[in-house]
């Protein structure tokens, strides 16, 4: 029988229940405390790379250890904790990585500083820098991550916004909301954000974007061997003068400060449920991104660096940009190229120079409007009280002002900016609605203070007299078409008819070359020598020479059997005569004598492109940056033949064998005897003779013989693959595969690993982000469908920028097969001559 209880019994249990009832709260109360802190860290409690994180209060930020990309590197960073994919805006020990799991920890110290520390030797890997005030009283400091992504270190616990220290004073690649970009001017605080190396590599890149203050402050970009790649232009009061698209817009508002204490931009966004952020990209352009949710991702809303014009300085100083035009680089009006040879070969780093130079006295101004105002660091003064008339008045006093300007736009116009110096980096930008007075001499302006009417119509008039002076030649040549037919034989037979040579007798605006008589050409390639030949092709045989003033040439022999006759010698001589460009092989003269025919160009001490790429050994020499200068520039010499030359030029036959590299691998396009012209907006042509490269031909150029502007563009989309990948795209096998090289990569890029493209001697050392940037380019420049294509044009923003391409669609002949086809040329090795063959040239036999 059980026992009845008793009242201690009783009292006993209830004091038991009690004891148990209150462990039980205490626990339940510590851990929501704890689950209440997880933002936050003490002394006592550090942070390990354990799969511990700090989360902000509203869940949108997350502070811990992690790896980038593909990387086995560890470091302590901040990202968006609701996000799928790891966005990561703030590293600690970007320049020195955690290299073994679970081997740090982050630790706060009794006086306030954040340290990572290695677990195994405990030295330091990273510490935050020295607090700018101690901890006061008893208690000890915290860190916390802030719900707008700041991790700040406070006195106490209860610090409020009194920080010791705090990581939005030490931004890495990402430019957040409520941060500050700038400098404090009483502790010398510069606040700027730095890129990383590569998506994996979130070390020190090389562009960086901060607040300059001399003169009157912008930001500006600067790449670490460049110098100065970007700028935004001086404050206007309501946005920079050249980004005027930052206006006020639904997604944030922003705003400059400039104080005696600080210069910065900071900006805030209206609903703080949207998520955005600016970053600065390893290839240096300047994005903000806003968050689409997970289907959409990131997107990026703006991109500062709009065009070609936005590059620092594009047009050299007194130059402006417009790329409305083509070519996009102009003069001020009063002012010339200041060298001129240099403008014509699309050079414009020279600038431009004043027609007519300043005498201080009597000088007056004229008003320029949309455009970016000029760099203002250290070449500027400005007063913010000053109105636009006592602005002029201090300039006109000042013989070295060469420009003022309205400082603010906000109220009508308020203050006064004033540049001393030659004006450099100027462009049109119609939006920007602050007027730039530029000095002039006394003799440039009328009456009214304005240029006078026949400076500012000079254009107009040289486009009269141009067409006058054409219709004058075409009355002329019609009338000389009846004598030329009659004298055609005898000048065959006396070797005056060469396209490029002009006798004293003959019109003074038809093309003027030097015209080199045989045996010059002779003595110079020590009489044809077999030691003295460059290389084959269609054309006939190349040699090297030495003319006698030492310079070294490549001469162009048409071979009395070459299936290349006159009419592409001619058509050679007379389109490259014509042409004048960086990226061009320049013809230095031609020599018609007895039945001979030939064309002296430029020596090219590299060869051609095939030459090195192609081969496992001499592929060495073109390291990445080499191959992408390369490729640049073969895109700069396109854009030139396509649109900025004066007559629309496709050249029909580009390919890897007729890219020449100079002293400095700098690349030259060379070979336009297949080239075709076209005036106006023409751009398209049709042909029964279909003569080419095949793995280089367009379908619709092959198929059905028409040619355009885009054939040129799928031949360059078939080069850039190939100068990533080191193999040629005719002949490309794979054992797993029946596609050539355009189809391997097209796979390769569906499945996500165009990384394997590249060439084998350049993996580990080459830019993954420009590599995978031109994979994706070249295969939007092969589409089957010509107006799928991009122009050349787009192709040169695209190779420079950082913006989201368009997905490519299926390659043109993605798949290998063997064609019948007719050899026009042999092949060669070791080509330096501007129209050597190193893969022949073939008429193909197709159905029609």
């Amino acid at each position: 029988m059980a026992k009845p209880s008793t009242p201690t019994m009783k009292l006993k249990c209830a004091t038991f229940a009690a004891a148990l009832l209150s462990s039980l709260c205490f626990r339940l109360a510590a851990a929501a405390d704890s689950n209440s802190n997880n933002d936050t860290i003490t002394t006592a409690q550090p942070l390990r790379d354990d799969g511990e994180a700090l989360t902000s209060a509203d869940g949108t930020y997350a502070m811990g250890f992690f790896s980038p990309g593909s990387s086995k590197n560890r470091y302590l960073g901040i990202w968006y904790r609701q996000i799928p994919d790891m966005t990561v805006v703030w590293v600690a020990n970007r320049d020195k990585p955690i290299t073994q799991t679970d081997a740090a920890l982050l630790q706060l110290t009794g006086d306030g500083i954040l340290l990572l520390l290695s677990r195994i030797n405990g030295t330091t890997l990273w510490s935050s820098s020295s607090p700018s005030s101690p901890s006061s009283g008893s208690s000890l400091p915290v860190a916390q991550l802030l719900n707008t992504g700041n991790l700040v270190v406070k006195p106490t616990p209860q610090g409020g916004d009194e920080f010791i220290w705090q990581s939005f004073d030490h931004p890495t690649d990402t430019f957040l909301p409520e941060m500050k970009l700038g400098r404090n001017l009483i502790t010398g605080l510069n606040r700027r954000i730095t890129s990383w190396l590569s998506p994996d590599d979130p070390s020190t890149g090389n562009f960086t974007c901060g607040m300059e203050l001399g003169g009157y402050p912008e930001l500006v970009e600067t790449h670490n061997s460049m110098g100065e790649t970007f700028r935004t232009g001086p404050w206007t009061g309501q946005s920079f003068s050249g980004t005027p698209h930052l206006n006020p817009n639904p997604v944030y508002t922003y705003n400059f400060v400039f104080t005696d204490e600080e210069t910065y931009y900071i900006y805030h966004l209206r609903n703080n449920s949207v998520l955005s952020r600016m970053v600065i990209t390893p290839t240096g352009a300047i994005q903000r991104y806003t968050w689409q949710g997970s289907k959409q991702g990131w997107v990026v809303y703006l991109t500062a660096q709009n065009d070609n014009c936005d590059r620092y300085g594009v047009c050299g100083v007194y130059g402006n940009c417009d790329i409305e035009s083509s070519p996009s680089c102009g003069c001020l009006d009063g002012f010339v190229p200041k060298n001129q040879r240099e403008w014509d070969m699309v050079d414009w780093t020279s600038g431009c120079v004043r027609r007519t130079p300043l005498n201080c006295s009597g000088d007056g101004f004229v008003k320029h409007s949309g455009i970016k105002m000029p760099e203002t660091r250290n070449s500027s003064w400005f007063n913010a009280t000053m109105s636009l008339a006592e602005c002029r008045e201090v300039c006109i006093r000042n013989c070295s002002c060469t420009a003022y300007a309205n400082l603010d736009l906000t109220d009508g116009g308020t203050g006064c900016l004033i540049w001393f110096t030659e004006l450099l980096d100027i462009r049109v930008l119609y939006a920007n609605r602050q007027d730039l007075y530029i000095r002039m001499a006394a003799s440039e302006l009328d009456g009214s203070g304005n240029l006078k009417k026949d400076v500012q119509k000079s254009k107009k008039a040289v486009w009269i007299v141009l067409a006058c002076t054409v219709s004058a030649g075409v009355l002329l040549v019609s009338l000389g078409l009846v004598v030329w037919f009659k004298r055609k034989k005898q000048r065959e037979q006396d070797g005056t008819d060469c396209p490029c040579f002009v006798s004293s007798s003959r019109k003074k605006d038809e093309l003027e070359l030097p015209l080199f008589d045989l045996a010059t050409v002779a003595s110079a390639t020590n009489n044809f020598s077999s030691e003295n030949v460059l290389g084959q092709g269609g054309f006939g045989l190349v040699y090297k020479g030495i003319m006698r003033d030492g310079q070294e040439v490549a001469v162009k022999r048409l071979s009395k059997d070459s299936l290349q006759g006159a009419e592409e010698f001619k058509n050679e001589a007379t389109n490259i005569a014509k042409l004048q460009h960086r990226n061009l092989v320049r013809l230095l003269g031609c020599c018609i004598q007895r039945d001979e025919r030939m064309l002296v160009y430029e020596f090219m001490p590299n060869g051609s492109l095939d030459f090195l790429i192609f081969d496992t050994t001499r592929s060495q020499v073109l390291d990445w940056p080499t191959r992408y200068n390369i490729i640049k520039g073969i895109a700069r010499g396109l854009v030139y033949l396509h649109q900025d030359s004066r007559l629309r030029i496709i050249h029909r036959d580009l390919k890897a064998s007729n890219i020449l590299l100079d002293y400095e691998m700098n690349p030259k396009i060379s070979d336009f005897g297949l080239a075709r012209t076209f005036a106006g907006n023409d751009s398209q042509g049709n042909t029964r003779n279909v003569v080419g490269t095949y793995g280089y031909m367009s379908p619709e150029y092959t198929i059905d013989g028409v040619y355009s502007i885009k054939s040129d563009v799928f031949s360059f989309g078939v080069m850039v693959l190939e100068i990533v990948s080191g193999e040629r795209n005719r002949g490309f096998r794979r054992r797993d595969h029946e596609l050539n090289l355009l189809g391997h990569a097209w796979s390769l890029q569906k499945e996500g690993r165009a990384a394997e493209l590249v060439d084998a001697t350049l993996r580990g050392s080459c830019d993954q982000i420009q590599v995978l940037r031109l994979v994706h380019i070249g295969l939007l420049c092969v589409q089957k469908r010509p107006d799928d294509r991009p122009s050349m044009a787009a192709v040169v923003v695209m190779v420079g920028g950082d913006g989201d391409l368009p997905e490519p669609t299926e390659p043109g002949f993605f798949v290998a097969r063997d064609v019948v086809y007719e050899s026009t040329s042999s092949s060669s090795s070791g080509n330096r001559g501007p129209s050597s063959h190193a893969s022949m040239s073939t008429t193909l036999v197709l159905p029609r």
